[in-house]
């Protein structure tokens, strides 16, 4: 499924293919996160041209809706949504955290109640392999339990054993899935070394397609995360792709990828882009100070009859997307989108040519 084709010099930045049922993806990437089967304000067609390789939808949100029944009937959310490129399904493991306040953690899963009609369900390491295969992802998320990074050591460690229990149950289950589908399982244990390691250990000898660190960005800082990613990127198989879930700023992106990490989600650019926030490149290369951001609603933009950006938008002024916030016009949040998503997507390749060329 991986394959490595350069490690830089520099850094511990590498260079590799991913190929998956609907195409090979070159790495490191960034995935789009289209949670509900939907890149907020665009088409499929938009996000492919602007050069995204893969998307990120969530398995807990399309059970719900739109339900299996339509997922079946539409023959899958490729289908559905006209998108001929790979998926990656999150498992729903994070709304297990994220949702703290309506589910209820137990051995063989996680019972919730839906925040849509507060029917309860629940979620089993066997049930989300079952729902991601009528999803048809290309690459399926195991079931885990993702701790606050500020949880007691005592609470991380249950965590981790049973993100591990639930890992080996769907090991016993990966034949509900197709033979196309490919399976990750997802390292936890919080700020805490010895229970990453034991994780990620325990995890290696289950032989997964990949693997992913879940758990960070919930709430420590850029530095501590890091620190994570130092010890824990190193231990990492090199001959499997290495997935830092749903990081991050630029910068975080950067700073990753040079200790190794190959895949991001994130709603980042998309998020920011409805509250009007974009991101904007400075200058070449992807060094501390290559992009700053804006809030074009702010009044200094009014009369701005500069582009919006040098490359997608230039056709656009700052000063005709200030007055669609202003008047709370949906293409205001279109070409925002079109912005942070075409910045994000941008840099990444920016990053493969640094790598190829020895400079990150």
């Amino acid at each position: 499924m991986y394959k490595l084709l350069k490690s830089s010099n520099k850094s511990k930045s590498r260079l590799g293919t991913l190929k998956t049922a609907h195409g090979t993806i070159d790495t490191p990437f960034f995935m789009p996160i289209a949670t509900k089967g939907a890149v907020k304000n665009l088409t499929t067609k938009e996000v492919g041209d602007l050069g995204a390789q893969i998307i990120l939808s969530n398995t807990y949100h399309l059970y719900l809706q739109p339900g299996l029944e339509i997922l079946k009937k539409q023959g899958g959310l490729h289908k559905m949504m006209g998108w001929d490129g790979p998926i990656l399904t999150d498992s729903g493991g994070f709304q297990v955290f994220s949702l703290s306040k309506i589910r209820k953690i137990m051995e063989h899963g996680c019972e919730f109640q839906s925040h849509i009609d507060g029917s309860k369900h629940t979620l089993t390491p066997k049930k989300v392999l079952e729902i991601q295969k009528i999803i048809g992802s290309d690459i399926a998320m195991i079931l885990d339990v993702c701790p606050g990074s500020r949880e007691s050591k005592k609470k991380v460690l249950e965590a981790v054993e049973r993100t591990t229990a639930w890992a080996k149950d769907a090991k016993k289950y990966k034949k509900v899935l197709s033979s196309k589908q490919k399976m990750f399982g997802i390292v936890q244990g919080g700020l805490y070394k010895d229970l990453r390691l034991k994780s990620l250990k325990e995890l290696v000898d289950l032989k997964f397609d990949g693997y992913a660190i879940g758990g960070l960005a919930v709430g420590e800082t850029a530095k501590e995360m890091y620190g994570v990613l130092d010890y824990l990127v190193d231990e990492m198989p090199s001959d499997k792709p290495r997935y830092l879930m749903g990081v991050g700023t630029p910068e975080n992106i950067v700073e990753a990828v040079k200790r190794g990490v190959d895949m991001f989600d994130c709603v980042i650019p998309t998020r920011e882009a409805r509250h009007g926030r974009l991101y904007i490149r400075k200058k070449k290369g992807l060094e501390k100070g290559f992009y700053e951001t804006i809030n074009i609603s702010n009044a200094k933009f009014k009369n701005d009859t500069k582009p919006v950006n040098n490359t997608n938008l230039k056709q656009y002024t700052r000063g005709y997307l200030h007055h669609l916030f202003k008047t709370k016009e949906s293409l205001g949040l279109r070409l925002a989108t079109l912005n942070n998503l075409n910045f994000y997507l941008t840099m990444m390749s920016d990053i493969r040519s640094e790598i190829n060329k020895g400079k990150l």
